[in-house]
């Protein structure tokens, strides 16, 4: 699939998409809240479906109510034997890292083997992680060298341990949800360098919502599950999912580049990390109302700015974007965070984007992003990674002449409405 961007004024009002990241999670929680729970403003990404595909396979009952919220009833769910030796579950994690890391601590709750499978980049992303940390709770790791597919057998038994979190704080999440899920008491998880600290307040968030046992947070070096008893399960959780200020980010940088828009639907007071765009919007100029309904964001004369994505490595292709079209030198830092994304991002944006005449170094943690020279349209690839696809349709929006994006449809993995709302609000974008 390729799609056509023209330069175009946006104007009109826009809802940003569900957050995929609480839509997970709350897959999640409900897979072991053991109850009946009713996720609304459900996501529909790729990413979405996958994690309501892996809490189906292990037991889950999925229905859609008639207000289009998912039920998700998990009461006859036996996280210790969702299948047997004779007869073992394989589950697909599709293109998800935060599935595949989340979800595979809750699988080794299975006294059975059970094989976790993905596709796309998800099968050349390194998963050590598993390997080093899941024998020491009582699980049986067989991995492809490494990487998937990835075959696990518990049951896992939460013990004291300590982690690595300096690569993602991904992996933190599903081991918190599988001790939670398996009663842990009197037990901590130490964490060295953790990352991404917003990611596990939005864990510790849903796991609380849906009444799950959450751990004492000591200023995210360690969390402590104390003594007290398991909660019982709740006879129903109802749970609605926030926007997403990942895909939300792009739309505001979309506004602040092109046309005054107003984007719907982003909690200020989330615990998203992605959240921090505005501070990049406010730093570089852009023009920023927030009222009752939503952010109105406007152009203006944008200058460079200076940002840590460290714990925020996905805002690294908006704020790309956003730097091409700011006067002066833009430095971000958190370059190593992206190395094992759906691509790695840090040359990937560097080489999309070169294609387009913008001038972006690397140098150790930090890229430089040589902005306001303006930007020329031409044929890029999103490389299979849908950040990419979306940071290059955003700055296409005010490039001279049109873009064209291959593999366009790498949107789908997280905001397959992305295209459809750029052209609500006003853009000139072709799909063929």
């Amino acid at each position: 699939m390729i799609a056509i961007i023209k330069p175009s004024e946006l104007t009109h009002i826009i809802q940003a998409p569900a957050s995929k990241s609480a839509m997970q999670r709350a897959c999640a929680a409900a897979l072991i809240a053991r109850g009946k729970s009713v996720i609304c403003n459900p996501g529909h990404s790729n990413d979405d479906k996958a994690a309501l595909a892996v809490i189906e396979a292990l037991g889950t009952r999925l229905s859609t109510n008639a207000d289009g919220a998912i039920v998700a009833d998990s009461s006859e769910v036996n996280l210790s034997s969702p299948g047997d030796n004779q007869n073992p579950l394989s589950v697909n994690c599709g293109e998800s890292g935060l599935g595949i890391r989340m979800f595979a601590p809750v699988i080794a709750l299975s006294r059975h083997p059970i094989t976790i499978t993905g596709e796309g980049s998800l099968v050349s992303r390194p998963m050590d992680f598993f390997d080093d940390t899941l024998p020491h709770l009582n699980v049986t790791v067989s991995s492809n060298s490494g990487k998937l597919p990835l075959t696990l057998s518990g049951p896992l038994q939460p013990r004291n341990i300590e982690v690595d979190g300096s690569l993602s704080s991904q992996f933190l999440t599903g081991l918190l949800m599988a001790y939670a899920a398996a009663g842990a008491r009197d037990v901590t998880i130490k964490v060295n360098n953790l990352r991404s600290r917003p990611y596990i307040d939005l864990t510790l968030k849903v796991m609380q919502h849906f009444g799950l046992k959450t751990p004492e947070n000591k200023n995210y070096k360690a969390f402590y599950f104390d003594q007290s008893q398991v909660n019982p399960p709740m006879s129903e959780t109802q749970y609605t999912v926030e926007g997403d200020w990942s895909g939300g980010a792009f739309l505001l940088v979309a506004g602040a580049i092109a046309g005054t828009i107003e984007v719907r639907g982003l909690d200020p007071e989330s615990t998203q990390a992605d959240k921090k765009i505005m501070e990049a919007l406010s730093d570089a100029g852009a023009g920023i109302e927030y009222g009752s309904n939503g952010y109105l964001i406007s152009p203006a004369e944008l200058k460079a700015f200076t940002f840590d994505a460290t714990d925020c490595p996905d805002l690294f292709p908006p704020l790309v974007a956003l730097a091409a079209y700011c006067q002066g030198t833009t430095e971000i830092k958190g370059v190593s965070r992206l190395t094992h994304k759906e691509s790695n991002r840090g040359l990937t944006l560097q080489q999309e984007f070169g294609k387009m005449g913008l001038q972006i170094t690397l140098q150790d943690d930090i890229m430089q992003v040589f902005g306001g020279n303006g930007l020329t349209g031409t044929t890029v690839h999103s490389r299979h990674d849908h950040r990419i696809a979306m940071a290059c349709a955003v700055a296409a929006l005010r490039a001279q002449g049109e873009t064209h994006i291959e593999e366009a449809e790498a949107i789908n993995k997280s905001y397959p409405d992305f295209y459809n709302d750029l052209l609500k609000l006003g853009a000139a974008v072709k799909i063929k």
